[in-house]
């Protein structure tokens, strides 16, 4: 079976053909059928179904976010030359700021904002930050006329959680989607960046390339994440669409308006496999440990100036090659790590370079604690 297929979600339009429900590039194509000479005259009823409680949650949470929300357009050069894209963002303050996707600005040399009641102003570039794959950008708009989301605590989703989205997917701007939280603590690779993203929240609410930087909300008419990423072999919806949750929008938003950048915290290892029959059998573990496996430690970095040791040899135990020895962490600060995900999602959320953590680590057999002064990542 193929891999699936990691794609940007931003839409690219220069030389783009859309052809869909009967239109080409805004030409409507009409196809004239004779109907049939004794064709019955359908009658329309005027009676309409009582409005569901979802119907009336989902259309009162799209009137409360939507004027939050922007569709935002790109012009800008990059070596195959000019190119165009879409994406969408949504307002965050009364001072103007934008959150969007990196991926959706990055090259831009000209931003432009639309909003539902027709404004469109000039977007800038307050800060970019590939790591997490997110942006903020500002506009010169009254601040009686913006309409700032409201943040949920991303910490507090649950997996069975009903999700709305509101973005521009393939250029049809201001729509809505819904779904469910499908999975919680999922690590997605950023884009143009060797660090990955801890603690995403995947949903199936139609997310399409368009959708990009547009806010992923709660019942509550809340935001609980950024639809940055999809995971599919069509490069359309399949079910599995990826958002950066709030708690590190919120971080990463208010450094990029405070300073321009942000500044990581830094360990200075690599993980290891994840846990299995033939690992837990070669380092003698018990079945209900959880944590993360330790395959590399930089010698100048942080953990490795605190202990924390990379394994001494490996062995090939059923096709699969294993450390015969590794330091697995367990906890940060107390709260349990159950794989990579976790541990990267505490360091970018809950910390700060130069930020003393304490590590529990099980090696050989035994639990021990590592106090690591944080660095920078570089």
């Amino acid at each position: 079976m193929r891999a699936f297929i990691i794609r940007k979600a931003a839409v690219l339009i220069g030389g783009l053909l859309l052809v869909a429900f009967g239109f080409v590039l805004g030409t409507t194509v009409i196809n004239t059928v004779a109907a049939p000479a004794a064709a019955p005259i359908l009658q329309q009823s005027t009676a309409r179904a009582p409005i569901t409680e979802n119907e009336k949650y989902f259309a009162d949470i799209y009137n409360q976010v939507s004027p939050s929300v922007v569709s935002i357009s790109v012009v800008g050069t990059s070596d195959q030359g000019v190119f165009g894209a879409s994406g969408t963002g949504f307002v965050i303050d009364k001072q103007g700021h934008i959150v969007t996707n990196n991926h959706v600005v990055d090259g831009a040399d000209q931003i432009e904002i639309n909003f539902l009641d027709g404004t469109i102003v000039e977007g800038k570039v307050v800060g970019l930050d590939p790591d997490s794959d997110l942006a903020v950008l500002s506009v010169d708009v009254p601040a009686d006329e913006l309409t700032p989301v409201t943040f949920a605590d991303s910490d507090a989703l649950f997996i069975g959680e009903t999700t709305l989205a509101i973005g521009s997917p393939f250029g049809q701007r201001w729509t809505l989607t819904t779904g469910i939280i499908s999975a919680l603590g999922r690590t997605i690779q950023g884009l143009n960046t060797n660090f990955s993203v801890g603690a995403v929240i995947q949903t199936d609410a139609a997310i399409n390339p368009g959708n990009s930087g547009g806010p992923l909300l709660n019942l509550n008419g809340e935001l609980i994440g950024v639809n940055s990423q999809i995971a599919s072999e069509s490069r359309a919806n399949a079910g599995i669409g990826f958002a950066i949750p709030s708690n590190l929008v919120k971080r990463v938003s208010s450094d990029l308006i405070s300073n321009g950048k942000v500044d990581y915290s830094f360990l200075g290892i690599s993980s290891g496999p994840e846990m299995s029959l033939s690992i837990m059998s070669a380092l003698n573990l018990p079945n209900n440990l959880r944590g993360v496996i330790v395959s590399d430690v930089s010698a100048q970095g942080p953990a490795g100036q605190a202990g924390l040791q990379a394994p001494s040899s490996t062995r090939v135990i059923n096709g699969e090659r294993v450390p015969t020895s590794a330091d697995i962490i367990t906890a940060i600060d107390g709260q349990p790590v159950t794989g990579m995900s976790s541990l990267v999602s505490y360091l970018a959320s809950k910390t700060s370079p130069g930020q003393v953590i304490n590590l529990t680590v099980w090696r050989a057999g035994q639990e021990i604690n590592l106090p690591v002064t944080l660095g920078s990542r570089p």
